[in-house]
């Protein structure tokens, strides 16, 4: 059979279907042959049109091709690969020549990605700090070591130039197995564990299905999750419906929280991606406490807790950032049970 192939000729690609590729749908087969480009800028370029099998441009990512099919794809120009810094505010907790700690609201994407190419904290790290940001993240990501999601408030630090870089990716990379890094987020969740405190050992990977989640999968990435009980909440019934959880991080796997605490049977209120099936939990709350939910529009979560070494001079630092309005207010109508 016919082996497949691909050449590159300015913005123009082409594949040729060797009907080996161990899968018939067309993003798979132009995954396994263009390793350059990712699955989702694969399906944005099917979507967009820019993907034709002879004449006619294929539109649906799970189209069936067939061996000997070639297959031209037309990439547009890249965008700038720089970002530009713009005038966005920022809560600077601390700063120094070396690190910048930030307070981060909900609804600031990190850094530039397809669909969040400005607006993002790194635009605004970069109008704050000019050209002394690391440059070991790339520049898309200049200083930056670790991720909160666009809608997790709460501490993160930036590395300001690359000694600084490589301290904390080893420090975050060791998670306080034999170092002082610390990484506390405050979750309230539905429903209460039968326990006061428990660690979660589960391996997280992609999902099978859904490539913008992640799911609990054997063969996936080691990821363990301390969790303790602070607070329990009961509904108007005066039965307990949810729970204010402080958890730490020993890894850091993308939405590793919001996966793990779903996988014990607890997602966090407000998680439209990993617990809606538990919305309809919100009848049990009273008529204020569901109004704050519907209101705080996320993922009720918040890094409130950061402990790391200082890169340059070894000194330990600590960070403790109170719940903002949205929770505190949550917090509050649930106590109440109003």
């Amino acid at each position: 059979m016919q082996q497949g192939s691909s050449s590159i000729s300015g913005q123009r690609m082409e594949v040729t279907v060797s009907g080996d590729e161990g899968s018939v749908r067309l993003d798979r087969v132009l995954a396994h042959h263009l390793a350059e480009l990712s699955r989702s800028r694969l399906k944005a370029l099917i979507l967009a049109g820019s993907v034709s099998i002879g004449p006619t441009p294929i539109r649906d990512p799970a189209y069936h091709v067939v061996a000997g099919d070639t297959i031209t794809i037309d990439v547009p120009e890249a965008a700038p690969a720089e970002p530009a810094g713009e005038n966005i505010a920022l809560d600077i907790v601390h700063e120094d020549d070396d690190i910048i700690v930030i307070d981060k609201p909900k609804g600031l994407v990190v850094h530039p990605a397809a669909g969040h190419e400005t607006g993002t904290l790194v635009n605004a790290l970069i109008a704050h700090c000019g050209a002394s940001l690391s440059g070991i993240g790339g520049v898309r990501r200049p200083g930056i070591v670790h991720r909160l999601d666009k809608d997790t408030t709460g501490l993160m630090v930036v590395a300001k130039n690359d000694r600084a870089h490589q301290s904390l990716s080893e420090q975050f990379a060791d998670h306080g197995r034999t170092g002082e890094m610390r990484r506390g987020y405050m979750a309230f969740v539905w429903g209460v564990p039968n326990r006061q405190r428990g660690t979660i050992e589960a391996p997280i990977d992609r999902h099978p299905h859904a490539r913008e989640k992640m799911a609990v999968r054997e063969g996936g990435r080691e990821a363990v999750t301390h969790w303790e009980v602070q607070e329990t909440f009961a509904g108007r019934d005066g039965k307990p419906v949810a729970t204010l959880l402080a958890c730490q991080l020993e890894t850091g796997r993308t939405h590793q929280i919001r996966v793990h605490l779903a996988h014990i049977g607890h997602p966090l209120m407000g998680d439209g991606v990993y617990g809606p099936h538990f919305n309809t939990k919100a009848s049990h709350l009273g008529p204020r406490a569901q109004a704050a939910l519907a209101a705080l529009g996320r993922q009720a979560l918040h890094a409130y807790l950061l402990t790391l070494e200082h890169p340059k001079n070894g000194a330990i630092l600590e960070w403790i950032s109170d719940l903002p309005d949205d929770l505190m207010l949550l917090r509050n109508c649930l106590r109440a049970a109003l």
